[in-house]
Parts: C-alpha cells; sequence; structure tokens
C-alpha cells in the first residue's frame, strides 16, 4: 500500500486538543488515521510549557511559522572556499571521510570548516550536470568501476614448491602488535604484459611499490628482494602472499632479504586485508587495462608518498608515514622493542 503523508490540518489539530484530556497518544492516532509518533512530535513541539494544555490555535500559528522559517544554508556552495578545499584533496584521491576527520583536525575550533562525509557525498551528486561534476566523482574510490564476483572455478594455478601456510605464522604477526610484517602483491597491467609489486606494513600500513619488468617469477624476485633490502632490517621480518605463481622463487627472495614468507590459503583475500584494499586505492593511480611497464620506480615512488601521506581511518586519520616514522625511531631508540 503506498502512504502519501500530509500535514494536520486546523480540524486534526482541533481533535487532538479535545481528545487529549481524557485519551491516549494511541487512541488519538487511531481515530485520526495518523501515526502514534506524529501525534507525539506535534504535542512535544507546540506545546509551550510541560504543565500546559495542548492549544490547537497556537499550534497551527506556530507551525505556520516553522515552514517560513528559512533551512540553514548548506557549508559546502560551489563558489566557497570551503569547497575549494574539498575538491582539492578530492582530486588527490582522498575519500570524503577522510577529508571530513582532516578538516576537524585542521580547524578544531572553526565548526564553520566542519562538514561530515555524507556531506561531501550529497554535495557532488547534487551537482549541476559537467565537467567539474563528472571529474570530482571520478576521483571517488568506485568512481569508474562496478564489483564483479570472483570465480570460483577450479584452481589452475602452478603449485609452489616448499611454501609456509599461513596458519604457521607467528600470532604476533595476526595481531599486528609487532611492526615489520609485510603483505605483497602483483597487480598486472594491460594483457598480463607488465605489473607493479605492492607491499603494505601490517601495522603502520606502510605502502611500497616495486617496478618489476614483467610477470614471470624472476622478474617478481628481483623486483620485491630490491625494495625490501631497502627497509632497515629489523622491519622486513616477514611477508604475506597469495599463491600467485610468480612466487614459485619465494626462496630466494628469503635468501636474498632475510624476509621470512607465509602463502595465504586460495581465494581467501581477507587473509591479505590491508594488501587488498591498498590494491583498490591504487587503481585510482593505475587504472586496469593500463601499460604497467611505462612508470618508472621514481613515479611509483611518488604515488606510494601520496597513499602514505593520506590519513587513515584506521591508524586514528593518522598518516602511515607518521606512524611509521614513530616506529622507526622506536627502532633507533631501542631496537629491543621490535625484535
Amino acid at each position: 500500500m503506498t502512504h502519501c503523508y500530509h500535514h494536520l490540518s486546523a480540524e486534526d489539530r482541533a481533535a487532538i486538543m479535545l481528545m487529549r484530556v481524557n485519551h491516549s497518544i494511541r487512541a488519538i492516532a487511531r481515530q485520526l488515521g495518523r501515526a502514534p509518533s506524529t501525534i507525539s512530535r506535534e504535542l512535544v513541539r507546540h506545546t509551550v510549557k510541560p504543565d500546559s494544555a495542548y492549544d490547537a490555535s497556537l499550534a497551527g500559528y506556530r507551525a505556520r511559522l516553522a515552514r517560513c522559517r528559512p533551512r540553514r544554508c548548506p557549508k559546502l556552495t560551489l563558489d566557497g572556499e570551503l569547497f575549494e578545499l574539498v575538491a582539492y584533496l578530492l582530486r588527490k584521491y582522498w575519500s570524503p571521510e577522510q577529508i571530513a576527520r582532516t578538516l576537524t583536525r585542521m580547524f578544531p575550533d572553526n565548526t564553520d570548516h566542519h562538514v561530515s562525509h555524507e556531506a561531501i557525498y550529497n554535495a557532488l551528486y547534487l551537482m549541476p550536470r559537467g565537467s567539474l561534476k563528472k571529474e570530482l566523482i571520478a576521483c571517488l574510490r568506485q568512481g569508474n568501476g562496478k564489483r564483479r564476483p570472483r570465480s570460483r572455478g577450479k584452481d589452475r594455478r602452478q603449485q609452489i614448491p616448499d611454501l609456509v601456510s599461513i596458519h604457521l605464522r607467528p600470532p604476533e604477526i595476526e595481531d599486528r602488535l609487532m611492526p615489520g610484517h609485510w603483505e605483497g602483491d602483483l597487480i598486472i597491467g594491460a594483457n598480463n604484459r607488465s605489473a607493479v609489486g605492492t607491499l603494505v606494513e601490517r601495522t603502520t600500513r606502510l605502502v611500497i611499490l616495486a617496478k618489476v619488468d614483467g610477470t614471470t617469477a624472476t622478474a617478481a624476485a628481483v623486483g620485491f628482494s630490491d625494495k625490501l633490502n631497502e627497509v632497515p632490517r629489523a622491519l622486513r621480518l616477514s611477508m604475506t602472499y597469495d599463491q600467485g605463481k610468480e612466487m614459485v622463487k619465494h626462496a630466494e627472495i628469503t635468501q636474498k632479504t632475510g624476509t621470512a614468507i607465509y602463502f595465504a590459503d586460495p581465494h581467501s583475500p581477507w587473509q591479505r586485508g590491508s594488501n587488498e584494499n591498498t590494491n583498490g586505492l591504487l587503481r585510482q593511480y593505475l587504472p586496469k587495462g593500463t601499460d604497467l611497464s611505462v612508470y618508472s620506480q621514481a613515479e611509483l615512488d611518488e604515488i606510494a608518498d601520496s597513499l602514505n601521506t593520506r590519513p587513515r581511518k584506521t591508524l586514528d586519520w593518522r598518516t602511515p608515514l607518521e606512524v611509521y616514522a614513530e616506529v622507526l625511531k622506536k627502532s633507533v631508540a631501542d631496537p629491543s622493542t621490535i625484535q
């Protein structure tokens, strides 16, 4: 059944005033064919004093005044300074929630610059059609993509020799209490001919991108080894990877870097949730169908820096770089804190 709401009329208010003396709110609602909450709100809004009776004439007058009262002006207007700041951060691929939280930290005493993430979404989708609306919506993480179900077919991947299961990892890795444990993966480019290695530190969520010359196991071993060796030894304790064929030479990575490698179960992306989430963020910079071989290591480092300077909800709105810097400082002061 379709319900069409109508404002209370003068006759409705008169009936409420007469019946309120001897009838309950639910009885009045049944008599008028209204929801009990409608009657309750009417009584609360237009009873001037708690111990006074409901006056239908006064209630009607107050209701007419409320209709004429102007609504609050939106904080995000297209020609406003705050919208310019929001648009600037959107173009840096910050999410609306990251922007909202950061504005609160930047302007703790200026509520005029506080805006919720829902208000940002509303401002974007209510914008008039045009190139600006299209540009800003495309900056949202899911602006250009649709989810597709993962295949549940037969696992045809190459078997990895001597793999160590994720279920044998020490408990401190699972609890994210000790830094130095990474999750790794490859994001694949156009026609499966190019790739970029991704590494995410589980405690700080720091992102490292490695240029990989192709999608072979040899290329992956070289790319991951080179980037891991740039990390202090005490902060490259382990890496968790899926069972992709590019990890056939995992023992070579361990030999070169001293990093233990654990393998997640097949079809279990949640076991490497930080890395999967980061790969989704990276697709804003490296869209699917792109030839990833054209990116230099310097360009990949810039993309990683952009991600590492974005505030994260899971880090209490600090950036991965902030948290990682604190870890490095502790490791220099007392190396035993991360052993």
